[in-house]
């Protein structure tokens, strides 16, 4: 069955603080790239850098925007962020509730 995609996305990223985070989704809101940013605290990371295997306490970002912003999301996050390569990964909403779906649009509108 094939379901109708909307234009919406959750973007992911993670950062070092709860304080990095907390600045990180107040500058995406104030620029309008996101409608909404949760912080998600607690979350451990197990990666590979620079050769090595490395585990690290962060906190995760939920980030709702829509396609047509990602670029300046991605950028505004990129230039805002204390990582030399932070994650940015966009996922795609397939559907949603009327209601939030339109609190959503609201938000990301000028």
């Amino acid at each position: 069955m094939f379901l109708p995609m909307t234009d919406k996305i959750v973007v992911l990223s993670t950062c070092a603080t709860e304080e990095e985070a907390d600045r990180l989704a107040r500058v995406l809101v104030q620029a309008r790239v996101a409608a909404c940013v949760t912080m998600v605290p607690g979350a451990r990371s197990v990666y590979r850098w620079q050769g090595a295997i490395e585990s690290s306490a962060e906190c995760l970002l939920i980030i709702k925007s829509s396609r047509q912003l990602f670029e300046p999301l991605r950028m505004a996050l990129e230039d805002a962020h204390t990582y030399d390569v932070p994650e940015v990964l966009a996922l795609p909403v397939m559907e949603g509730a009327a209601a939030y779906m339109n609190w959503l649009e609201a938000e990301l509108g000028a």
